[in-house]
């Protein structure tokens, strides 16, 4: 049963997402609910508006958490501005990038934020949208463009869409996820998209080492997709072993210092962790907990 808070902390997240999209009705689209429902909603008149199991999507859908949970800061480490600077630069000229680096030191974190303060753009986990009809259709949904009828109809709506708004862009996290065909595809909306639609693709090593691997064996579209996407990989963290090691600590350092309760041990939090920023998060619970 979902309660009238928890209706009360989604209604407030629908309020805070309505600015990245042009209208209501992008918006409700976006969100999975008819524009009817979502004036209702607007209104802040929840009784009867919707059933748990759409309360829960959109909940998931704008990521409230439905258990408490403790706030969690931005941090202005490395990788946060590094990534921000690379995705605001690709929005605003309509270029491409990909980057591969390690896991674990803010990559999804720092796009989930971006995509939260700027209007016309959309974080897209391809670990949960491996198939072409399912990554297309996810970012229709993302977009406010209707996904549910024919996928022909779908694609060429959505490329309609983003060649009519200002500055879209798309961000692809887990892309070595994707299987070929939803790769093939990628190339073919950048293409009807060219300077019209900013695309910027993440993964870890696994993902350079697909493309590489690919085009080595001549695979179809592979070539043609890395030249769209600036011809190279970018990363943040050091090549160097114990500069990189350094460079894990430093940011482990600056998260704890914005998030860790008044008081705490950081060089402790720090060591723990071993510059590791899910396990940073864990011993900062711990100790909010205690």
């Amino acid at each position: 049963m979902i309660t009238e808070a928890t209706k009360k902390k989604i209604l407030a997240a629908i309020a805070a997402n309505r600015s990245n999209y042009p209208s209501d009705a992008k918006h409700a689209t976006a969100i999975g609910i008819s524009t009817s429902i979502y004036s209702m909603l607007k209104n802040g008149q929840t009784e009867k508006a919707l059933s748990d199991a759409n309360w829960l999507s959109i909940a998931r859908k704008l990521n409230v958490a439905l258990r408490d949970e403790m706030e969690w800061k931005a941090a202005a480490t490395e990788t946060f501005k590094y990534i921000t600077k690379q995705i605001e630069f690709c929005q605003g000229s309509g270029q491409s990038s990909i980057l591969c680096d390690i896991p674990n030191i803010g990559k999804t974190f720092t796009a989930r934020y971006y995509v939260q303060g700027h209007k016309n753009a959309v974080y897209i986990d391809c670990s949960q949208v491996k198939t072409k009809l399912k990554l297309v259709r996810k970012i229709a949904s993302e977009f406010g463009v209707d996904s549910k009828g024919h996928y022909a109809d779908v694609y060429e709506d959505l490329v309609y869409y983003l060649r009519s708004i200002e500055h879209p862009l798309i961000i692809l996290d887990e892309a070595g996820d994707l299987q070929y065909e939803a790769f093939l595809e990628l190339k073919a909306l950048w293409n009807a998209t060219e300077r019209c639609c900013a695309w910027y693709m993440m993964g870890a090593d696994g993902l350079k080492e697909k493309i590489n691997r690919s085009i080595e064996c001549k695979k179809v579209g592979y070539t043609e997709m890395l030249s769209r996407y600036g011809g190279r990989y970018s990363k943040v963290t050091p090549d160097d072993g114990k500069e990189r090691d350094k460079f894990l600590r430093h940011q482990a350092e600056v998260v704890a210092k914005v998030n860790a309760p008044e008081g705490a041990d950081i060089a402790t939090i720090v060591r723990k962790t071993n510059g590791g920023l899910r396990r940073v998060y864990t011993e900062i619970e711990k100790l909010k907990l205690a």
